[in-house]
């Protein structure tokens, strides 16, 4: 392993005052700081939180590596939020993660308990626990997943439009989806990581830690998970808020795999209060 996949540059921003409790935002697969909307951290900033968003490594402005073979697992990753904590020089926070950030969320909280207050999680599935039982992702995702290996990841065309699609099988059941808005921050993600090719090594990734489970979890869980989450189905956010004595569920009805502009009242209201 080079020293470079050891020590990568993980890029990131604040919103708030140093002073106020810090909470740092974790986002899924391929998916950089942009995906935590900057008005959705400011309304939360402005609830009295210090906000952190960072770019995952192969995203954004963090390092990048060669699509195909990353040199880092998931484990790499989990140490990455601390990196960013111990760069604002907080020693515990707040960690809410959505999607993949869900289960990096969880295993920060459970490999780092005292750098981390509360934990929230949104639209994932419970680390360690059996889901076999549950729904999986849906007929029509699925169908829409299958031609992500058709697509020219050098090509921005492609990606766009296949991003954009993305978005749209993954939107709320319950509001409009608003393909111009979603268009124009794919492109700004986009040029600004200059492209996303080596994003898709997110999809490559093993383990390489220890197997640990949501059940050990000593912070307080806060789960926020949409009705209509069409990646993972409500029944995942169900079983993690179940598998931890305590946690609340905070449903979003008809919510998809997104944080939907509408439903951010909801969503932010439950993360403040929540510590």
């Amino acid at each position: 392993m080079t020293h470079a996949a050891q020590r990568p540059d993980i890029v990131s921003e604040s919103f708030g005052s140093p002073k106020d409790p810090p909470i740092l935002l974790i986002m899924g697969a391929m998916a950089s700081m942009l995906w935590w909307p900057e008005a959705f951290c400011r309304q939360l900033a402005r609830r009295g939180r210090f906000v952190i968003r960072y770019d995952n490594r192969d995203t954004g402005l963090s390092t990048k590596y060669l699509p195909g073979a990353p040199p880092y697992n998931f484990e790499d990753m989990v140490d990455d939020a601390i990196r960013v904590l111990d760069d604002y020089g907080v020693g515990k926070a707040h960690v809410a993660g959505m999607s993949m950030g869900g289960m990096l969320a969880q295993n920060v909280a459970l490999k780092y308990p005292e750098s981390v207050s509360a934990l929230t999680v949104i639209s994932s599935s419970p680390l360690g626990v059996d889901t076999s039982g549950l729904p999986g992702a849906t007929e029509a995702y699925k169908e829409h997943s299958a031609q992500g290996a058709n697509v020219d990841w050098s090509n921005r065309e492609q990606v766009l439009d296949f991003m954009v699609k993305d978005a749209r099988a993954i939107a709320s059941a319950r509001h409009p989806f608003d393909e111009e808005r979603t268009r124009a921050m794919i492109e700004a993600d986009y040029d600004r990581s200059g492209g996303l090719a080596s994003a898709t090594n997110h999809f490559l990734l093993k383990g390489g830690g220890p197997k640990r489970t949501v059940r050990d979890l000593t912070a307080p869980l806060l789960v926020i998970h949409g009705t209509a989450d069409p990646l993972f189905p409500v029944d995942h956010g169900e079983a993690l808020a179940k598998a931890v004595p305590g946690a609340r569920l905070v449903k979003v009805e008809g919510g998809g795999h997104e944080l939907h502009r509408n439903d951010w009242p909801q969503i932010i209201d439950a993360i403040a209060a929540h510590h």
